[in-house]
């Protein structure tokens, strides 16, 4: 056991107060006092066997022990790695495969959208149709009876131009001249005046 002088002869003198003596088994040699133990070359060739000793187990523990230990870590790693790049790269090609789906079905999306949009205005602009030639046969049928109701009425009103022509002519003629004139005579003058003005 190593101790220095000093704390060897203040154990010295605190026994020799106490009337105790006590040996620190530590040679007094003068040439050994300053000099590091593992610097002495008397002791060189065994600390150097040690050395080899030590380093020969803790090389042999490095390479059995620790070092399959950190490899098979880094081989758990790298294939964790491995898995997690592959599982990665999948979920890319399934997000770009449902991203082209997508793309795919809104493309359908928009082209359904037009084709309906497209048949809607068809089908209104057909229904506007239909509907406007059944109000255009509807008026024509209403300005047919209307055209047949004024040539009916025009036939009347031209059948009673004679008999009112008839009659005034009569009325004129027995005001202006004080005479009387038969029917027949009034009827043949009216007749020669409507067809010369036909």
């Amino acid at each position: 056991m190593f101790i220095t002088t000093a704390f060897a002869d203040d154990a010295q003198t605190n026994d020799a107060t106490h009337g105790t003596n006590t040996e620190t088994g530590v040679a007094h040699d003068d040439a050994h006092t300053g000099s590091f133990p593992p610097f002495e070359s008397s002791s060189f060739a065994s600390q150097l066997l040690w050395l080899a000793i030590c380093f020969g187990i803790f090389y042999y523990l490095m390479s059995k022990v620790a070092l399959p230990r950190i490899s098979g870590i880094l081989e758990v790693r790298r294939d964790r790695i491995a898995k997690d790049l592959e599982e990665a790269n999948r979920l890319k090609g399934e997000s770009d495969a449902a991203i082209a789906a997508y793309e795919q079905e809104l493309a359908e999306a928009k082209t359904r959208a037009h084709t309906i949009g497209h048949d809607a205005r068809e089908k209104a602009k057909a229904e506007a149709e239909a509907e406007r030639a059944k109000v255009e046969k509807k008026l024509g049928d209403q300005l047919a009876k209307a055209e047949d109701n004024i040539a009916k009425l025009k036939a009347e009103a031209l059948a009673e131009v004679d008999g009112i022509a008839k009659d005034t002519a009569t009325t004129l003629i027995s005001q202006l001249i004080d005479g009387k004139v038969t029917d027949a005579e009034v009827a043949k003058a009216v007749s020669a005046v409507a067809g010369s003005a036909k």
